[in-house]
């Protein structure tokens, strides 16, 4: 059926938000996506994996169509391409596994199963010619995937800097706009529903981190170990540091970078950071995505959009749906047009060895000497300091312990690590130090 009906079988794992969104798109413009592939590709959906058959779901699906059997569904002969959703990295990567060996394309929104696991599964993709798609595993409706894998073909990645978390976007937004703390905005966007219940992989870095792991190995043609990837959240985020980032011109964002460097080493990284307020994705605000591309040919590029949400995400994966049913029509020409790693290895640039400027911020004990302790000990690691800055609380004047600001010039991370390690043994300091890098982009 696959090569000469008119109709691919589809099976869905996991039918929740985006799963429910798939079915509405494909119900509400079945027809537009035939007409617009030529007529050739028509999509119904015959086996559907849930949990509990029985739950309530946004979707009006048929009853008959609903089980809890993984297995049966890739088994079965009436479906032809697999739509993994459920999450997580273990259930889904036998699910996938099962189907990629079953010679079925699979099209997935699972960042980390991809960002963990996918060199297995690109292996397994590449050994039986069978094609993973995974638009919707990046920046929700944003077409940066195809745009990196297919229309900056021709140019070298230079760097990626983006905006990929809309939970940790809106969080910052709101403490920046509303000079709301931390608590309060995690509130906020848990009441409104831009934030899990466990918002953890939201506003510890990981689910963003996830994302550049996928575009860095896109950009570079390597799988990248996760465990060389350096990644910080928002939780230790502070009104004062927003508040200080404002007065200098720049807003807080969380940041991810993927840059290659002169001697082919990939730096790649997420974590807050100061962004000038000049540059575009400074602008980025709410539950929006933005990832702004330099290419040796293309020059700057940016891509900007809903990174989440039913509708954006459910329009990325019936794109890869079509990119999919494109691959069974023309299986008989060999080859397919999934993403396939392209070198063995790379080299990841240790953390240590990149450079930014830096805002350094020391709680410490309020008494005389404390500046000069402090810049003595980053004298001598050989760092140059632009500022300092002891912002009082109108509500505490005369507070015993403070904050204290130190702005860096540019330096390697790990020399400043060092530095920092002496300085918190200093007994004026009476926190770990909070550091934010100081973005050029």
């Amino acid at each position: 059926m696959s090569k000469n009906g008119t109709t691919i079988g589809l099976g869905i794992a996991g039918f929740g938000t985006v799963g429910a969104g798939v079915w509405n798109v494909l119900a509400r413009n079945g027809g537009l996506i035939s007409e617009r592939a030529g007529g050739a590709l028509k999509f119904e959906i015959r086996r559907i994996v849930v949990r509990d058959p029985e739950k309530v779901r946004e979707a009006a699906a048929p009853a008959d169509l609903f089980t809890t059997d993984w297995q049966s569904m890739v088994a079965d002969p009436g479906v032809e391409v697999v739509v993994e959703l459920i999450g997580g990295t273990d259930v889904a990567y036998e699910l996938v596994a099962a189907a990629l060996m079953a010679g079925k394309p699979v099209v997935t929104g699972n960042k980390a199963l991809l960002a963990e696991r996918g060199a297995d599964l690109f292996e397994l993709s590449r050994k039986h010619d069978v094609p993973i798609h995974f638009e919707a595993a990046v920046a929700g409706g944003i077409p940066i995937i195809k745009a990196v894998q297919e229309s900056l073909v021709s140019n070298r990645i230079d760097s990626i800097a983006g905006i990929i978390n809309g939970t940790s976007n809106y969080i910052l937004m709101r403490m920046t706009e509303a000079e709301l703390d931390y608590p309060d905005a995690l509130k906020e966007a848990k009441e409104l529903g831009y934030a899990e219940l466990d918002e953890t992989l939201d506003v510890n870095g990981w689910d963003a981190a996830h994302k550049a792991i996928l575009l860095g190995t896109l950009a570079h043609g390597f799988p990248i170990d996760p465990e060389e990837v350096y990644v910080r959240g928002i939780e230790y985020v502070r009104p004062l540091d927003i508040r200080f980032a404002k007065n200098l011109g720049y807003v807080v964002k969380l940041l991810c970078i993927v840059r290659e460097h002169e001697d082919g080493s990939i730096e790649i990284r997420t974590q807050p950071s100061f962004i000038p307020k000049t540059h575009i994705l400074a602008s980025v605000n709410d539950v929006f995505n933005a990832v702004a591309v330099r290419g040796d040919g293309v020059g700057d590029s940016l891509f900007y959009g809903r990174g989440a949400g039913q509708d954006p995400t459910a329009s990325s994966v019936v794109a890869d749906l079509v990119e999919a049913g494109r691959f069974l029509r023309q299986a008989s020409e060999g080859g397919h047009r999934g993403f396939l790693p392209y070198r063995e290895q790379g080299v990841i640039k240790p953390i240590d060895e990149t450079e930014t400027a830096y805002y350094v911020r020391f709680p410490v004990t309020d008494r005389p000497g404390v500046v000069a302790d402090i810049a003595s000990l980053l004298a001598g690691a050989g760092i140059g300091i632009s500022g300092t800055h002891s912002p009082v609380d109108p509500d505490e004047p005369d507070a015993e312990f403070v904050d204290m600001v130190f702005l860096l010039h540019t330096c390697p991370f790990g020399t400043l690590k060092g530095a920092l390690k002496k300085i918190e043994a200093l007994d004026c300091v009476t926190e770990r130090p909070v550091v934010f890098r100081i973005e050029s982009l």
